[in-house]
């Protein structure tokens, strides 16, 4: 049985607490926010009576002894509270974004090196049975890929902090987005030239919409279209997908659609394809349920995990690499 420490009680703060009971393996010992009230109300919904609740992770820390620590903070609180339990010898399992600047993230690298304890960002759209099997279906179909596209259009009317960001498409979504695509094509980030924008009659006091091009290693492009302020045909929250490799195309439409036109005959003005499909595995965990069975089976067996900070921080810096090169309307070098 794996002791974890809870910190932050806001809304995914009580999902990390629903998904931690529920896990056979993992006994909740301790909540901390900067709201004791909070932290204790959320622990006595899930009736966790006996458990500790402090505003103080150092001292939360000391009396719980836990096995790890989950940071559901905000995050700009992120650094902070990595650095507190990795500093005091304890594995972190935290959610995205991994820091509010790649200074900060370096920092916090540099102390999971330190500790030689596991930091792992809990980047749950990983997690999803139809991204493997389109990665699959990549892989088998259509070879090395050297195009991949992602569309997103959503019209979001959240209300709240998103509608006051200035990047609220970029750095608070986008991550998902950038993050998948280097999981499709396990390509490092090299460059990437982006705009952002807002168009008339957006609701986003920041720009809500972008398109970038990406370079990543090998000479591939991957292209990011989206916006929170689409109304109308919207695209799945997963978005839509292209991918093109020397034997064919493989799309996913972000829902249950995932097929290739795999190349069986060249000649002519155009080559004979043949239609593959796959489906995915039923059984794959999902969500932050499939983020802590992973961060669970690495404690246990050392193995690397999806999200593991050294390759988490690569997808950050798409997105700050995005952001920098919108403001300075040039294209930005990727470098860690």
């Amino acid at each position: 049985m794996f002791k974890a420490l809870i910190v932050g009680a806001g809304g995914m703060g009580r999902a990390w607490g629903d998904n931690l009971k529920k896990n056979p393996e993992t006994e909740i010992v301790g909540w901390v926010d900067i709201r004791p009230e909070a932290a204790r109300n959320a622990a006595l919904e899930r009736e966790l009576n006996d458990i500790f609740i402090s505003d103080d992770l150092g001292k939360a820390i000391m009396e719980t002894k836990p096995d790890f620590v989950v940071d559901v903070t905000v995050p700009e609180a992120h650094h902070d509270v990595t650095l507190t339990a990795l500093n005091a010898g304890i594995p972190v399992l935290g959610e995205k974004p991994m820091a509010a600047s790649m200074e900060q993230a370096k920092e916090m690298v540099a102390a999971a090196e330190r500790s030689g304890k596991l930091y792992m960002v809990s980047q749950s759209r990983r997690y999803d049975a139809r991204l493997h099997a389109y990665r699959k279906l990549i892989d088998q179909a259509i070879g090395e890929i050297g195009i991949l596209n992602s569309d997103f259009y959503i019209g979001a009317h959240f209300g709240g902090f998103r509608d006051e960001m200035p990047s609220p498409l970029v750095l608070d979504m986008a991550i998902h987005t950038f993050d998948a695509a280097r999981y499709l094509c396990q390509r490092k980030p090299l460059a990437v030239y982006c705009e952002e924008f807002n168009p008339t009659w957006s609701w986003y006091k920041g720009d809500s919409s972008a398109t970038a091009i990406f370079e990543m290693e090998g000479g591939l492009r991957y292209t990011y279209r989206g916006s929170w302020c689409a109304e109308g045909m919207m695209t799945s929250w997963e978005c839509e997908w292209r991918a093109v490799g020397p034997k064919g195309t493989a799309i996913w439409d972000g829902e249950n659609l995932i097929k290739a036109e795999q190349v069986v005959e060249t000649g002519g003005f155009h080559s004979k394809t043949q239609e593959v499909e796959i489906l995915p595995d039923s059984m794959t965990p999902g969500g932050i349920s499939g983020s802590l069975l992973d961060f669970l089976n690495a404690l246990k067996t050392g193995a690397t995990p999806m999200g593991e900070c050294h390759d988490n921080i690569q997808s950050l810096a798409m997105v700050f690499g995005a952001i920098e090169s919108s403001h300075s309307k040039q294209r930005v070098k990727i470098a860690l």
